[in-house]
């Protein structure tokens, strides 16, 4: 029961950045010498386990490596954890 519902909650996740949000890859990207670069900052808070699959999911649909977000921080609730990525992203 608890796979299907990752598995539900994961396509729900996927099937909305893919029509809320374009992400271009590096060949649509124009190159310019200096691009401007802009930080972001995403942050997940819920349990261990959703942030963590969360994670995972986002490294699996090429957007950001496991490496790259922060060890999970008790957010003073219980059962609840942070991770934060910090990325530049070209804006045009």
């Amino acid at each position: 029961m608890m796979a299907q519902l990752l598995n539900f909650a994961q396509s729900q996740i996927a099937q909305f950045l893919r029509h809320n949000f374009h992400f271009p890859t590096p060949k649509q990207i124009p190159q310019q010498p200096f691009p401007f670069r802009e930080p972001i900052k995403h942050l997940l808070i819920g349990s261990p386990k959703a942030v963590t699959s969360t994670i995972h999911y986002l490294q699996v649909i090429g957007y950001a490596s496991v490496g790259d977000w922060s060890p999970l921080q008790p957010t003073g609730n219980p059962d609840e954890v942070m991770s934060i990525l910090s990325r530049q992203i070209s804006i045009q």
